[in-house]
């Protein structure tokens, strides 16, 4: 059986980290969470809440978080392939503002784990289906975001892989996000 393999991003706290798995004959097997692992890491990560989105190639889910009761997560991308975006928002650490992206597929195995305070999206480049295992629970009430084209975070996201911003999907509460300088002078 291949080990985790754990990464640390160039984002403060943020890891890529590989699922352990084995494969034969039969076919394979895939863990991508042992609590005993993680804690060796040193991810105190609890798991409280699994969902899974499917999205369509040319899907921009970006950039959320919980306003109220924040959730890490662990997020996978078990079929298909997106390319994954994480944004540190906690002003008082000297990531603050920087955001890291990542090619997630099937293929790889990968995972970001994403701590609390951290915006989060990803634009699909092939239908897909993620994988998201948070230690908070999701609150539809608390849950906001940052405009997934923020010129000061500046995200470089790949649309030459779908064919360009003609063939991107957003939903319309995505589209009428605010802004980062929006969402910290409302305070």
């Amino acid at each position: 059986m291949q080990p985790f393999k754990f990464q640390e991003s160039k984002l403060n706290g943020a890891y890529l980290i590989t699922a352990q798995y084995a494969d034969d004959n039969r076919g394979g097997l895939i863990k991508d969470y042992n609590i005993e692992t993680y804690r060796s890491h040193g991810i105190n990560h609890c798991l409280k809440e699994v969902f899974y989105t499917i999205s369509k190639k040319g899907v921009i889910r970006a950039l959320h978080f919980q306003e109220v009761k924040q959730q890490a997560k662990l997020v996978r991308c078990i079929k298909g392939e997106i390319y994954d975006v994480i944004v540190d928002l906690r002003k008082e650490s000297r990531t603050y503002r920087q955001w890291q992206g990542v090619l997630l597929n099937e293929e790889n195995k990968q995972m970001v784990y994403i701590p609390r305070y951290f915006a989060h999206g990803y634009l699909v480049l092939k239908d897909s289906i993620v994988s998201y295992q948070c230690d908070e629970v999701f609150y539809s009430e608390y849950d906001t975001g940052i405009r997934w084209n923020d010129p000061e975070i500046a995200v470089e996201w790949p649309v030459d892989r779908i064919g360009g911003m003609e063939h991107l999907i957003l939903s319309d509460k995505d589209l009428k996000l605010p802004y980062l300088k929006e969402y910290e002078e409302r305070g």
